[in-house]
């Protein structure tokens, strides 16, 4: 037992001996770098205008919906359609209206004859009663059965109202000239109290819904006039503040302000997105602000970000939080300091820990 204990120990030995002799291997990466562009951060601490970004939208429109439930029979509209005041776009089976409308016509002819017999009997009595030929009484109970018959007949003629009103949620009809933007449901469909079936939009009067954030709000004014860009012309259109809300309970410290549109021969289309330069005075600006280009952006899910150079030369993306736009810059808000460099473009895909070759 003892031989066999002295045995193992020593081959034990041996084979940290042997590992303690062999050569260590070191990993090389041979990976090649990624030839990139790099920029500074820029520091601005007098920018002349506050930008935001806003979406062009008519400043008539309705999206046309029923109170009705029943199946679509007919969609006599396509997006894009031109259609008129009062013109039929959508049908709604209406054939338990139709029922309801003969019973209550039935009941206004039931009504009206027993009204008219009721009026003879007031009429009868009533000069009966200056002939001292009738009771009181008698003329009393006369006109309560009277009065009774007018009330069921003028009761059974608004129902006739209310049926005819109800008519109309089932044939719905354009509110105003314009244009079809959206159309929801097809025939066959069942249509249900208050779901959206079709939107019209009347072109030519454009106006831009804008959000802008509370510490800036208290510097715009009604009536100002802006300067608005379409990203998608690039095109700058005049415009001027029209509404400025005054609550931002349901978004997020963002105030709406809608700006109508100067008319343009730019062919510009509800949905655009803009950018909108509010003039700011000079004494207003408080402190420097950092900004970096909008195209080294990296976008992953809700969070937005930067590549920025390691003490390794390689490539580090750093999270940002992110402020206000100024056309092609954005403001940093955390995340980056003024004079540290960034990558604005590569040959590459880029990724944290890659080798970079600064161009």
């Amino acid at each position: 037992m003892k031989h066999l204990l002295t045995t193992m120990i020593f081959a034990t030995l041996l084979f940290f001996a042997s590992c303690s002799k062999e050569e260590k291997k070191h990993f090389v990466d041979n990976t090649p770098a990624i030839a990139v562009k790099i920029n500074t951060i820029s520091e601005d601490g007098n920018n002349p205008y506050l930008t935001v970004s806003g979406k062009i939208e008519a400043e008539k429109t309705a999206k046309l919906s029923t109170r009705m439930m029943g199946f679509i029979t007919k969609v006599k509209a396509r997006v894009g359609q031109k259609v008129k005041k009062g013109q039929l776009l959508v049908s709604i089976n209406n054939a338990d209206l139709r029922a309801k409308r003969a019973q209550v016509n039935a009941g206004i002819s039931e009504a009206t004859a027993a009204f008219e017999n009721a009026k003879k009997d007031y009429n009868r009595f009533s000069a009966l009663f200056q002939d001292n030929s009738a009771s009181q009484k008698e003329l009393d109970d006369v006109t309560a059965h009277y009065n009774m018959a007018k009330a069921r007949l003028e009761s059974a003629k608004q129902m006739k109202n209310e049926i005819n009103s109800q008519f109309s949620y089932t044939n719905i009809k354009a509110p105003f000239s314009g244009v079809v933007t959206n159309k929801y449901v097809s025939a066959g469909d069942m249509a249900n109290p208050g779901m959206p079936l079709l939107e019209v939009e009347s072109p030519g009067n454009f106006q831009v819904i804008a959000m802008v954030p509370e510490s800036e709000i208290s510097q715009i004014k009604q009536g100002v006039k802006v300067r608005v860009l379409v990203k998608s012309l690039g095109q700058t259109i005049e415009g001027k503040v029209t509404e400025i809300s005054s609550s931002a309970k349901n978004t997020g410290s963002q105030y709406l302000v809608k700006i109508r549109l100067k008319k343009t021969a730019q062919k510009i289309l509800s949905g655009m997105f803009v950018a909108v330069q509010f003039p700011i005075e000079k004494t207003k600006a408080t402190s420097n602000i950092v900004l970096v280009s909008t195209k080294a952006l990296v976008h992953r899910g809700q969070l937005t970000g930067v590549y920025t150079i390691s003490q390794n030369n390689t490539a580090l993306l750093r999270w940002l939080r992110l402020g206000r736009k100024y056309e092609n810059q954005v403001e940093v808000l955390a995340g980056l300091t003024a004079d540290e460099k960034y990558i604005i473009s590569s040959e590459g895909k880029l990724y944290n820990g890659a080798k970079i070759n600064i161009q």
